[in-house]
């Protein structure tokens, strides 16, 4: 046992003592919208800066083949294409994933 009664035998206040969110002072420099959106609009223009560099520097023509297909293009474009092709892909996977457990979520309740 305890002198002091606010406290419960087992050394855990019992709530009357502790700060709620209400209590607790919002900070100024908090992260908001317009700071979020501004964070992302420096991040696309430093991949903005990186991807014209990569081009300029990628420019030299390669040859393509695919299933008889035959076709010449800057090696940077080659590249992009596949970075974008890949990408695709993964948005249609995951987007199937998240409408599979969606209608799993809604069947349930």
């Amino acid at each position: 046992m305890t002198d002091h009664p606010t406290e419960q035998p087992t050394g855990q206040p019992t709530g009357h003592g502790d700060q709620s969110h209400e209590d607790v002072p919002k900070d100024p420099l908090r992260r908001s919208r317009v700071s979020q959106a501004w964070l992302s609009v420096v991040g696309l223009a430093l991949l903005l800066v990186l991807l014209i560099v990569f081009i300029a520097q990628n420019t030299e023509r390669v040859s393509m083949k695919f299933f008889g297909w035959t076709w010449h293009a800057p090696l940077a474009v080659v590249a992009l294409t596949g970075v974008v092709v890949g990408m695709v892909l993964t948005v249609i996977t995951g987007t199937l994933r998240i409408v599979q457990v969606r209608r799993r979520v809604r069947r349930e309740v």
